[in-house]
């Protein structure tokens, strides 16, 4: 019954004008930037991130989150038509898609993929709505000592899970805690590392960090790559109908995809692409003719797209419930929240329960709403692939200035998000990924103010961290984590000595 008068607050809240619109807005601009290869969502969130500025902050979450499950949908398209992924999640979608697209079902395909998408972001929303309260129920318990320790676990797992060396993702978190020191001290009010720049007395903002390595970086390094974005398919709805037989295979495909996402998707360092994965990895090793998998099987596309679609729906949890973002694009849906003077956390569902549930309410909606972009508008987005990137990358460059200018009206700010473009070129180029440093980034100050507020409460004593059972707790499995990338590194250099002493003997 709680739960039911809490659904019926965000109701309220979400079927408001102003709400619905930059719910349309959201979901509409993350479809066009999930079917357009190499901008990603991440990059039209850091774009939106300005305007959050002139508008509730209701609206402003509902806007980004559609943008983020929006391009999981479009992402789609241009993975089944071009074989290019939207986004990352989308690029297993590829493996099956495009080879039903050459045998002249690519509309089946996407009707499906749609289908799939929607089962997976119904699952991962009801998995919000019913494992949130437990969640709150649980953090109420949690104190200073204790939020550290999870802020902690959730950055080393972030880093360390996530794709890539785990050295280096945990390099990218110690740049982004020292960017996040940068400015005054709420503590004491000193001025650290602004070397002399007045500008830089207030710290160095979210939207030109989020601009500058998912903006302009992602424009740079996609500028280099070479597409044939040319779609010669036409796309009816006649040929988007499914067979009984194509209905049948997916449906406990979908249902599998959907749970894996919704369990995946509210862990920190895994998210959609994961989840996308796993889903695609379980039925192929199921399936009873895996062969098929790679040659336009359609279990190969719904359960990956349901997979991705729910995880993108979970990984609300842990960011709305305790404030903890499990990936860089809900670490941007945090930074949105503190910029209205919003702490995310558990008493977020309690002090802002229109905005909570809302936000919740919204997510059907906007499920929906991408169910009729989808479907019967498969035609504009195909035509969107034919737009030339040469026209599109200039005007999303000029794009960033103008949103990094309007936040503060600095042109220090175009400045400084121009640097911080090139160190995430050069980064990337270095292989080092960018979503750690963006989680360190966001959540560097609120680990410092609980780090402070615990000694200030054990007056100086560290034991206050392993004396609590909770916070021990975290900082046991954060240890764990450590430990095991360590061995796993360590594995694999002693693997490559063998190889490289096996090689010399062959060889000799």
């Amino acid at each position: 019954m709680e739960i039911i008068n809490s659904l019926l607050i965000g109701f309220d809240a979400a079927i408001q004008p102003t709400v619905l619109l930059y719910c349309f807005l959201g979901v509409f601009l993350g479809t066009f930037v999930g079917v357009l290869p190499g901008i990603g969502p991440l990059a039209a969130i850091s774009l939106l991130l300005p305007i959050t500025y002139y508008i509730d902050a209701t609206s402003a979450i509902v806007m980004l989150a559609g943008v983020y499950y929006g391009a999981e949908y479009g992402g789609s398209t241009a993975s089944i038509l071009l074989n290019l992924p939207g986004t990352t999640a989308n690029a297993v979608t590829c493996l099956d898609g495009h080879p039903m697209a050459k045998q002249g079902r690519a509309g089946v395909a996407l009707f499906m993929t749609t289908i799939a998408s929607l089962v997976g972001g119904v699952v991962g929303i009801m998995a919000l709505v019913l494992f949130s309260h437990a969640i709150v129920e649980m953090a109420m318990q949690f104190g200073p000592a204790e939020y550290f320790a999870l802020m902690v676990l959730g950055l080393i797992a972030a880093s360390t899970l996530a794709s890539g060396s785990p050295a280096k993702g945990m390099a990218m978190v110690v740049l982004g805690l020292l960017l996040g020191t940068v400015g005054t001290d709420i503590n004491s009010g000193t001025v650290r590392f602004d070397f002399g720049i007045p500008k830089l007395m207030d710290g160095i903002s979210l939207v030109v960090i989020a601009m500058g390595l998912f903006g302009i970086s992602e424009i740079v390094n996609s500028i280099t790559v070479k597409r044939d974005n040319k779609v010669t398919q036409k796309i009816t709805m006649r040929s988007m109908m499914p067979t009984r037989e194509d209905v049948k295979a997916s449906l406990m495909p979908m249902s599998r995809g959907a749970g894996i996402g919704g369990f995946f998707g509210a862990l920190p360092g895994t998210g959609a692409a994961i989840s996308a994965f796993i889903a695609y990895a379980v039925e192929k090793k199921i399936a009873k003719d895996p062969t098929r998998f790679g040659n336009g099987a359609i279990e190969g596309i719904t359960a990956p797209e349901s997979a991705n679609n729910a995880a993108a729906q979970s990984a609300f949890i842990p960011t709305l419930t305790l404030g903890i973002p499990g990936s860089a694009t809900m670490a941007i849906m945090l930074g949105a929240l503190i910029i209205h003077g919003i702490e995310p956390g558990p008493l977020l569902m309690s002090e802002q329960p229109s905005l909570f549930w809302g936000l919740i309410v919204s997510f059907f909606i906007g499920n929906i709403m991408l169910l009729v972009l989808n479907i019967p508008l498969i035609g504009l987005w195909v035509s969107i692939l034919n737009i030339p990137y040469r026209l599109l990358y200039p005007a999303i460059l000029v794009f960033i200035a103008i949103g990094v200018y309007s936040v503060s009206n600095s042109p220090f700010d175009i400045l400084l998000v121009a640097i911080v473009g090139i160190l995430g070129v050069v980064l990337s180029a270095l292989r080092f990924q960018a979503a750690p440093l963006l989680l360190g980034f966001v959540l560097g100050p609120l680990m410092e103010e609980n780090l402070r507020r615990a000694l200030l409460i054990s007056r100086g004593d560290l034991m206050v961290f392993v004396d609590r059972p909770i916070s021990l707790g975290l900082l046991v499995i954060a240890s764990i984590i450590v430990l095991w990338s360590a061995f796993g590194v360590l594995r694999r250099f002693a693997r490559r000595q063998v190889l490289e002493r096996e090689r010399a003997q062959v060889d000799g």
